[in-house]
């Protein structure tokens, strides 16, 4: 499966990340983006299989060829939105001219008070969808992360926002655990974010058509949507060069998923396709914002069987049942 992410190490390390941060909070985010050419020569210079994995994916996305040019346009990309991350969590949102789209069928979902799931991608910036807590400051927002992952980052997010930090849900805890803690968040009324593009190792997948060839998605976080039976929407926040971001939320489904055990499986299948087709549609209109810097698709290894591994490691409504099918349901 497309687990390969897990073992890259983190680009630049803990000095690179502290630096920027650095750099970012005492000499101005227009001064820190001087920084961000030698970071991209960097990338382009020393981690060889990430220019090659950005040439591969941007060839797909992009239709054609992908140019030295454009990976480094690519990796620019993803460095300028790692230092905006620097503002947006340290509360800096009025730096940003961003544009907000379909806001108004989340909160109607919110209102609700039952909790509402978010499922996000690494497509573009995830924080900046700390954009709809200040404009709504009687929300709060949970993400799902795993911690375990990116240990620098991690703590660099932790020190730029306690506040935040505090209310992250871990994905590296066991099934249990994080179906509990997702629950109790959504019990008060919260908007509980996930990252749901990226497989786990060892977790169930399912297959999708993405970009033209088959890829592997995770069946966790829809296995949590259909047992929680929460609205579900899509959040993508695209970043447009200079200080612009678009900020685009989706209904996907309004009151939760209906997963008959019959037709369980062909619904799982048709549920992530669906997805696969959404996310496809943003990364054509935002292709340098495409932030899986590994082989996505990867064509070497055969695919774990479906949908079964999962299906009965849900939590019951009713019965309390639980299983291992539950872990990692958010990448890093």
């Amino acid at each position: 499966m497309n687990s390969g992410w897990k073992q890259r190490r983190e680009g630049g390390g803990r000095f690179a990340l502290w630096l920027i941060r650095g750099i970012g909070r005492h000499g101005g985010r227009a001064f820190a983006r001087l920084f961000l050419y030698p970071i991209t020569g960097y990338f382009l210079l020393r981690r060889t299989a990430e220019r090659r994995d950005s040439r591969a994916s941007l060839s797909r996305i992009l239709g054609r060829p992908a140019t030295l040019g454009d990976v480094a346009r690519h990796i620019h990309t993803f460095a300028a939105t790692i230092l905006d991350r620097v503002f947006l969590l340290g509360g800096e949102i009025e730096r940003f001219d961003v544009t907000v789209h379909g806001v108004a069928q989340l909160h109607a979902q919110l209102d609700r008070g039952q909790g509402v799931l978010l499922f996000g991608s690494h497509l573009g910036s995830f924080e900046v969808l700390r954009v709809i807590a200040r404009k709504r400051p009687d929300y709060r927002i949970r993400v799902v992360l795993d911690k375990a992952h990116n240990p620098a980052m991690t703590q660099l997010l932790d020190a730029l926002s306690p506040e935040i930090a505090a209310g992250v849900i871990d994905a590296s805890q066991d099934g249990p655990t994080l179906m509990l803690a997702i629950k109790q968040a959504a019990d008060e009324g919260a908007l509980i974010a996930l990252l749901v593009d990226r497989t786990q190792p060892d977790a169930a997948t399912q297959t999708a058509q993405f970009f033209g060839a088959p890829a592997q998605f995770p069946v966790a976080p829809w296995m949590i949507a259909a047992v929680l039976k929460l609205p579900l929407s899509l959040a993508f926040g695209l970043y447009r060069g200079g200080n612009r971001y678009d900020l685009v939320f989706e209904t996907f489904e309004d009151h939760g998923l209906d997963l008959p055990r019959a037709q369980r499986a062909t619904r799982m299948a048709a549920l992530i396709q669906r997805y696969a087709g959404r996310l496809e549609h943003y990364a054509r209109l935002a292709p340098y914002n495409w932030f899986n810097f590994y082989d996505f698709w990867n064509s070497n290894e055969q695919p774990q069987p479906a949908f079964e591994v999962a299906a009965d490691a849900a939590v019951g409504a009713d019965a309390g049942r639980r299983g291992d099918g539950l872990g990692g349901a958010a990448g890093g």
